[in-house]
């Protein structure tokens, strides 16, 4: 039994494409497979316990048979939602390696430009800078243990998910193999990523009014409005709003306004200025 699973989880993993890329990317130690083993344990139970919850409340009102079908359904959204969660992981690893690659590649030119080896560059570099400094700490280890440089730069491109900081890996590579100045390849490939980021920052301004003001009609103006008119329609129809329905709208009014929030969070450019 135990065999057969193990294959069940390997044959999916195989269809998932790139999932070792991504699990290595987003830093998870789980292989292709015991990923998916947790992932569909993970989903059986949580679709489990909400199943259990929406038998408490649809039992009150004779509704239970349709949690025949709702328990798969559960599971499979659940299944494919956690299957994201190396894309989460990477996406976030992204933004923060992104708030720091302009800043760690000027202070590498500095470095370089001072008459500092490389290797030693990258071992400073390593020691100022929280995030993109793990990677540069990851080279220069492999470099101490017999790694030549290129083939150290090459491994870490492999893993990186932010492409800003895989551009500036790659200036290096090439400098190294073309025998090039590495501080003026990477002074211009630095330049270039400065300027998509102020252009990035111009597109998130002119994103940003229209959300803000989707956000004060949909989720403050209306809201508060339509509760208001509800309320008055309730008296002259002789509508029963209990406690129930009014806590309802509150979850949803709730989950809206993090959404819009969630949205703009999420819209915002992942650099430091």
């Amino acid at each position: 039994m135990i065999l057969i699973t193990a294959i069940i989880f390997e044959r999916i993993a195989r269809t998932i494409p790139l999932l070792k890329i991504k699990l290595k990317q987003a830093d998870m130690k789980d292989q292709p497979e015991e990923f998916i083993k947790k992932t569909i344990i993970s989903s059986l139970y949580m679709a489990a316990g909400l199943t259990v919850f929406l038998f408490l409340i649809l039992v009150k009102f004779h509704a239970a048979k349709i949690l025949f079908f709702v328990f798969p359904i559960l599971f499979f959204i659940l299944f494919f939602y956690l299957l994201k969660l190396p894309d989460v992981k990477i996406r976030r690893k992204e933004r923060e390696i992104n708030k720091e690659v302009v800043f760690a590649g000027r202070f590498l030119i500095i470095e370089i430009e001072s008459g500092v080896p490389l290797y030693n560059a990258l071992a400073n570099l390593s020691r100022n800078y929280v995030v993109i400094g793990k990677y540069f700490r990851e080279i220069t280890d492999k470099v101490r243990m017999g790694t030549t440089m290129e083939d150290a730069l090459n491994e870490t491109v492999e893993v990186c998910p932010s492409r800003d900081f895989r551009r500036v890996l790659w200036q290096i590579i090439n400098s190294l193999r073309t025998g090039s100045d590495i501080a003026s390849s990477l002074e211009a490939i630095l330049e270039q990523i400065a300027r998509e980021q102020a252009i990035e920052i111009k597109r998130y301004g002119r994103k940003l009014n229209p959300l803000a003001m989707f956000y004060m009609i949909i989720a403050v103006i209306l809201p508060s409005l339509g509760i208001t008119m509800l309320i008055i329609l309730s008296t002259f129809l002789n509508l029963e709003l209990d406690i129930v329905f009014l806590v309802a709208i509150a979850f949803f009014l709730g989950f809206l306004q993090f959404m819009f929030l969630a949205v703009i969070r999420f819209s915002r450019p992942s650099i430091e200025l």
